[in-house]
């Protein structure tokens, strides 16, 4: 595996999913790095932005297991997870898994459920592995979770607590369509009100477990200069010392940044790193890490503003 494999097998992927899906080619970009970085990805957007749509996709262009769990009020850790069940014709506990034992996990509008049962996904996003009654189990290499929520203000939502949120590689919003993708969207998708049926566009699976596993022993060789991560962590504990955020990212998100950046290079075809690779992936990768100060909302402050602020501020290298 080289790195030409690496581009041409992302730009597969991107051609792919755009059979069915109009637009949205940020978002594309960030799920492709997140699962070449083995992190997971969270995509917000109000209703009707091709949230679930998207994630479809990008599990039909990879030959990976793939579940989808709905999460609702009433979803209890167990459905996510499993348990283990008696069986009375063998007279022992059998373990009934849960969907979660899966390679690609579709967790659609995650935060309709409690945080309680939220938090059933964080040991399997950190470790890859669940622990039911004391025993612990694998999940694999390939686990990777494609996470959807609508935005936090809208009703019947709860907030996902900051441990799992850190757990995200990205999280990418989606926004509008521009009026050309939206009539294009109504062109390809407009003979039909419910969820376009995959197998209508002929979708072709263009990586394995096994060549993700290559292409990932690519990304982890990819050169990442001493002056670049000095960058990062700059950057990063910028985040901590700004006056606008209560709270600041965490080490973990330094990590993070630093294997997206170096996937990011070797999708564009490079085996070194340069800044602007981590400028492009700074603000998914650190927006949700940052909590804004009380009153400074009210004042104008974003948190995709104070991170593009400290991108202008940190001194990149040359």
């Amino acid at each position: 595996m080289d790195l030409l494999a690496v581009r041409e097998t992302g730009a597969q992927l991107r051609e792919q999913v755009h059979k069915v899906v109009v637009g949205q080619d940020k978002a594309i970009g960030l799920m492709l790095v997140s699962l070449l970085s083995e992190g997971h990805v969270l995509l917000e957007g109000v209703p009707g932005t091709a949230k679930t749509l998207l994630a479809r996709c990008f599990s039909a262009a990879l030959q990976l297991d793939f579940n989808r769990i709905q999460f609702t009020p009433d979803l209890m850790p167990g459905d996510v997870i499993g348990t283990n069940l008696f069986d009375f014709q063998t007279n022992r506990f059998v373990l009934t898994k849960g969907p979660i034992f899966t390679q690609l996990l579709h967790a659609d509008e995650i935060n309709r459920t409690p945080p309680k049962t939220q938090a059933a996904l964080l040991q399997a996003m950190q470790e890859r592995m669940v622990t039911i009654d004391g025993k612990t189990h694998d999940l694999g290499a390939g686990f990777m979770v494609v996470a959807t929520q609508n935005p936090i203000e809208q009703e019947g939502t709860y907030p996902l607590p900051e441990a799992q949120l850190d757990r995200f590689l990205f999280k990418v919003t989606l926004d509008y369509p521009t009026r050309d993708q939206e009539r294009s969207i109504v062109a390809l998708h407009g003979h039909r009100t419910a969820m376009p049926r995959l197998e209508d566009f002929d979708l072709r699976p263009v990586a394995d477990l096994k060549k993700l596993l290559l292409i990932r022993a690519v990304v982890a060789d990819i050169r990442l200069a001493d002056e670049i991560v000095d960058y990062i962590v700059d950057l990063v504990r910028a985040t901590r010392e700004h006056a606008a955020l209560l709270f600041g990212a965490s080490p973990r998100s330094a990590n993070m940044l630093a294997t997206a950046a170096r996937a990011t290079a070797a999708l564009a075809g490079r085996d070194y790193v340069i800044p602007d690779d981590v400028k492009a992936l700074a603000i998914p990768a650190l927006r949700h890490r940052i909590v804004l100060a009380p009153g400074t909302e009210i004042e104008g402050s974003t948190t995709d503003g104070v991170i593009r602020e400290l991108i202008g501020q940190v001194p990149a290298p040359r």
